[in-house]
């Protein structure tokens, strides 16, 4: 069976928007304004975290709008369709951290 893709224009616009952000750290890396090493593992997955938890909150509100009439059904269907990549996302991060954490278990000493 074949999947049917729909993309959203905000989805696009958001993906735009991060081909911009990345296109502009490569340029400040290039440039020796980025702190030596770059930001650590620990920091990139934190902030990953909290964007994932305002995309959801903000999903959520655009949702709770839609029920009291406030935004149209086209906004609400964006945000749910948002809200789901994030958490595939999410839960396609987990699965490769779990996958690690066993493989790394499964290490002879």
């Amino acid at each position: 069976m074949t999947e049917s893709t729909v993309f959203s224009t905000s989805a696009i616009r958001g993906a735009y928007r991060s081909s911009q952000d990345l296109s502009a750290e490569r340029a400040d890396m290039a440039s020796g304004t980025e702190k030596a090493g770059g930001a650590s593992f620990s920091e990139m997955l934190r902030d990953a975290s909290a964007n994932a938890v305002q995309e959801a909150r903000q999903a959520d509100a655009v949702m709770q709008a839609g029920l009291q009439g406030e935004v149209n059904t086209q906004q609400v269907v964006e945000a749910a369709l948002e809200l789901e990549s994030t958490v595939k996302l999410a839960v396609s991060v987990r699965d490769k951290f779990v996958s690690a954490y066993q493989e790394v278990m499964r290490m002879q000493i």
